[in-house]
């Protein structure tokens, strides 16, 4: 399981770089907070931030109900995948919002991969 851990360890410094290029916004740009709304460049980085919060609840969970039950180096893997598309995601969506689909996808399909493989294995354990 070490190997869960140090993806949910990058994933949580991921999170927080991309919140400190936030708080480097506001700086730059004078978004003062708790303004949610300021120039693009603002809103990009702080759209990014907070897709980066909603997607942290169905990934680590997955990431850790798929390293316990499945195995933990591919959920490692998984988790490399993730960490990448959020990365692509955020270089996209940076330069134009529209091309950021190839890094969402990268993002959601591991979730949604080990999220449908833990089901089915917790299911079939009941039958």
């Amino acid at each position: 399981m070490e190997a869960v851990i140090i993806i949910t360890v990058l994933v949580l410094l991921q999170y927080t770089y991309f919140g400190i290029q936030v708080g480097g916004s506001r700086l730059k740009t004078g978004t003062n907070a708790p303004e949610q709304s300021g120039p693009p460049e603002f809103m990009r980085l702080n759209r990014v931030h907070l897709n980066t919060l909603e997607q942290l609840p169905v990934f680590l969970p997955a990431l850790w109900m798929y390293g316990y039950t499945v195995n933990p180096v591919w959920a490692a893997g998984f988790g490399i995948v993730y960490l990448i598309g959020r990365f692509i995601y955020s270089s996209a969506y940076q330069k134009d919002p529209a091309t950021r689909s190839v890094g969402f996808t990268m993002t959601i399909l591991p979730s949604a991969v080990m999220l449908l493989w833990v089901l089915i294995v917790a299911i079939l354990s009941l039958i």
